[in-house]
């Protein structure tokens, strides 16, 4: 397959609930503005949490609760505004969906009946059900993230793969990797936290 074959797709939530959420977009953002055409970024509901709180005092607080003061300390700063302008740009250009030929990437899902791809950007960062119950097929493999798989293992289904393995907990990180011609994931690869 050679080099032209390998390319990266980062499904959100790069922010909040780690201790370096700074450090994480950085190297991601870097990897994503070195080569665009093979790293692939979407946005996760924790990055759509950080715009929204820009706009107001509720939100703002929404943010908090779910992890924004540990991303506000990595950036040593006291207030979502007061975030690099470079980084909140990053974050803000962000898509909620990619594809290739045989799959979608995107954060959550899609809401099963909608039109494919589900077009609604709320749904694509927050759903869990109808989504995740039963089998829904889309027109092509759906590989998300968003819901953690509290036994570590990613979540094969015939027409999706959740590769969230409950990191925001301690579990490992996990990346699918994917063929050209199929679907669903041919390997995983898993970093185990440390501790």
């Amino acid at each position: 397959a050679g080099d032209r074959a390998h390319r990266l797709v980062f499904l959100g939530d790069y922010i909040d609930r780690g201790p370096d959420s700074a450090g994480a977009l950085h190297t991601i953002s870097r990897l994503h503005w070195a080569e665009p055409d093979r790293v692939t970024c979407l946005m996760g509901n924790h990055e759509r949490m950080l715009l929204d709180a820009l706009q107001s005092r509720r939100d703002a607080a929404h943010w908090m609760h779910n992890g924004g003061e540990a991303t506000l300390d990595s950036f040593g700063v006291h207030e979502v505004a007061d975030l690099p302008r470079d980084t909140l740009d990053w974050i803000e250009a962000l898509p909620t969906l990619h594809a290739d030929a045989a799959r979608w990437y995107v954060h959550a899902g899609f809401r099963p009946g909608s039109d494919i791809p589900d077009p609604d950007d709320h749904n694509r960062l927050w759903i869990r059900e109808p989504f995740l119950e039963g089998d829904h097929d889309f027109g092509r493999h759906v590989v998300h993230g968003h819901t953690p798989q509290r036994n570590g293992r990613p979540e094969r289904r015939r027409f999706r793969t959740n590769l969230d393995t409950g990191a925001v907990y301690g579990g490992a990180l996990t990346a699918g990797v994917f063929s050209e011609q199929q679907g669903p994931a041919v390997d995983f690869l898993q970093v185990k936290a440390d501790g």
